[in-house]
């Protein structure tokens, strides 16, 4: 079995490694030759835990291969799997143009049967819009080569990828007929032993329930980040709130912390493609545009108890933050709720010291005037607050002591619910949270 993977993002580098993992041969394929260049020297263009370990031991077994060069990449391939950027058009729709090529690429390139599997997220009937396309150049080279196209939404989560493809919940197949889901279950054969579903319906549907999905987990997000707004006007506890929620079993107790917003490219980009995708079809998505007015508003929060702490004297001050990326365990900081908060700090005259385990470097190149600490006790020094947007587990059990010694004055903002307020208080913290 020879599976090609065109991208070497989040979806395609994980997706690949993995399957070079449980002994398949892939060659993962990139335009980006300087991504190509520095994972062919032992690097990785992104941070996952547990990926470069297992990069590493499959390159070492010959089964996990790196180019640049879409040259000869396509011959005796079984599989290719298109995992390009699918990013925001200028008319607020998708950029589909890398899925476009990619499956041109494949359609004047392959010699046998392969199954070209959309692992993108690309708006609904995709899939079926790219086997025309593959079947006219097909036609055009007068080549009478069989194939399939299938969608196979891409469900990892940033921090627990590799989790998430070894041990995932279900797996979602677009297919359109008998020799296309043959084909599937042989690909995915090597999890078969694993508890999970396979789902097989048609293209349109597989893209569908990607964005419902996405859609769903953003909304009870922004419904929890709603609730815990409203507690601290009447006065209610948002911790014990989204315990009783919980626990009821029609509910379950995931994706209902309050916090700062969520962030990432995952949420915000389905949320806004289901959107235009309503809009194109004469339907508007009124519980989604609130829910991404209210993650909007929400990534204000940090900022907002800062100045009103301060009655509004704020310029001048120093803020540390904790956490850049949009969660623990990546150094993503795509639509973070720290991009918002350092930008409202910086236009508000402030001076921002920041720290995170993993994400320092990129930030490197979008501010100038910022400073980027050495460890958490460092960004606090001077500090006249400490705000913790991402929850790092190096942030969970810092020494309390020494950071109030280090601060001008010792006020905790917690982004994230994990401190004890009680027992800050009690050391002499100013401590506030979300929902409290």
């Amino acid at each position: 079995m020879n599976i090609l993977i065109v991208g070497t993002g989040y979806a395609g580098l994980v997706t690949g490694a993995c399957f070079a993992d449980l002994g398949v041969n892939v060659t993962c394929v990139d335009s980006d030759a300087r991504k190509i260049n520095l994972l062919l020297y032992g690097g990785l263009p992104i941070y996952e835990q547990g990926l470069e370990d297992m990069v590493k031991r499959s390159v070492a077994a010959r089964r996990l291969n790196f180019t640049s060069s879409f040259s000869n990449v396509f011959d005796n391939v079984d599989y290719v799997f298109c995992a390009v950027d699918t990013p925001p058009a200028e008319d607020g729709g998708t950029d589909l143009s890398q899925v476009i090529d990619t499956a041109k690429q494949f359609a004047q390139n392959i010699n046998n049967y392969a199954v070209f599997i959309i692992k993108s997220t690309v708006p609904l009937g995709t899939s079926k819009r790219i086997k025309q396309l593959i079947q006219e150049i097909l036609n055009e080279r007068n080549a009478d080569i069989d194939f399939d196209v299938v969608s196979n939404p891409d469900f990892l989560t940033e921090g627990d990828a590799i989790k998430n493809f070894m041990k995932p919940d279900r797996i979602i197949l677009g297919v359109d007929n008998e020799q296309s889901r043959k084909a599937m279950d042989t690909l995915y054969h090597p999890l078969k032993n694993k508890y999970f579903p396979v789902i097989y319906t048609d293209s349109t549907t597989a893209e569908m329930i990607k964005y419902a999905a996405t859609s769903m987990l953003a909304t009870r997000v922004s419904f929890m980040n709603e609730i815990a707004n409203l507690c601290e006007i009447v006065g209610a506890d948002i911790n014990t709130v989204r315990h009783g929620v919980g626990t009821d079993s029609r509910i379950g107790p995931k994706y209902i912390y309050p916090g700062c917003g969520y962030g990432g490219t995952l949420f915000p980009k389905d949320i806004n493609d289901l959107i235009n995708i309503g809009e194109q079809n004469g339907y508007s998505m009124e519980v989604l545009k609130a829910v991404d007015k209210v993650n909007q508003r929400q990534k204000q929060r940090l900022f907002e108890k800062f100045r009103d702490f301060y009655g509004g004297d704020i310029k001048g001050r120093t803020v540390a933050l904790w956490g850049l990326s949009f969660k623990p365990n990546t150094d993503d900081i795509r639509q973070s709720p720290a991009i918002t908060t350092i930008d409202m700090l910086l236009q508000a005259g402030c001076h921002v010291r920041v720290y995170d385990p993993v994400a320092m470097n990129a930030i490197k190149f979008r501010w100038n005037d910022i400073y980027c600490a050495l460890d958490i006790y460092d960004a606090v020094t001077k500090a006249d607050a400490v705000m913790l947007v991402t929850e790092w587990r190096q942030f969970r059990v810092p020494s309390w002591e020494k950071v109030k010694e280090l601060m001008n004055t010792p006020l905790v903002i917690d982004g994230r619910n994990i401190y004890d307020g009680q027992e800050l208080e009690d050391m002499g913290f100013n401590y506030y949270c979300i929902g409290k």
